[in-house]
């Protein structure tokens, strides 16, 4: 038997479906959490019936996937923006900011839609990012350096997973302002240092 194939929501009533059900399922993962996320639940918040949730969605997994998703590429267009309004002064508070702000929620919501978008997509998730993070980055002259594929790697990554750490560790009560502060400095200070070894002063 195939797989009943699933609606694209390309129309305005179907692309409103799509989102009340995510809105729904955000909804229930912040008030009860992912124990208590299920179909039924996230079709009876959201106000449509079982099977029409199952007429966008696969199961589950595919909603929490598709949160993740819809976040991720929401972070990618507020960096994208920072860039193109402001490319010669865009800093890197700006964008530090931007991936933080990247996923709502509380830190087991953020896991939750991370766990997912990583089960569903796997590898290329961060592949995405690195690209993203790097075609922000790749045209800022004020480095004083070829921003290279290997040290937009190292920003992108250490950004992403050290946040993805942060929220997968709530009990260290990581304060968002001191943990930015500290993520701006990492990446400054690697920066800075890329911009000393490219032009060493004379000795």
């Amino acid at each position: 038997m195939t797989e009943k194939k699933r609606r694209n929501p390309k129309q305005a009533r179907a692309q409103a479906t799509v989102n009340a059900v995510l809105e729904a399922a955000f909804q229930i993962l912040e008030q009860d959490g992912e124990a208590r996320l299920t179909t039924n639940l996230i079709a009876e918040r959201a106000g449509v019936s079982i099977g029409t949730l199952y007429q966008y969605f696969e199961d589950r997994e595919a909603i929490l996937a598709a949160m993740g998703q819809r976040q991720a590429e929401a972070t990618r267009e507020r960096i994208t923006n920072i860039i193109l309004e402001s490319p010669e002064t865009s800093s890197m508070r700006a964008i530090v900011k931007a991936i933080m702000s990247g996923i709502a929620g509380s830190p087991t919501t953020r896991i939750a839609l991370s766990d997912a978008l990583f089960r569903t997509r796997g590898e290329s998730v961060l592949s995405e990012q690195h690209a993203m993070f790097f075609d922000s980055l790749s045209g800022r002259r004020e480095f004083g350096f070829e921003m290279t594929k290997e040290t937009a790697f190292v920003l992108t990554h250490a950004v992403i997973c050290l946040l993805r750490s942060a929220a997968a560790e709530p009990e260290l009560k990581l304060a968002p302002d001191a943990l930015e502060d500290e993520l701006v400095l990492l990446m400054d200070s690697y920066l800075a240092a890329k911009a000393a070894q490219a032009y060493p002063s004379a000795g």
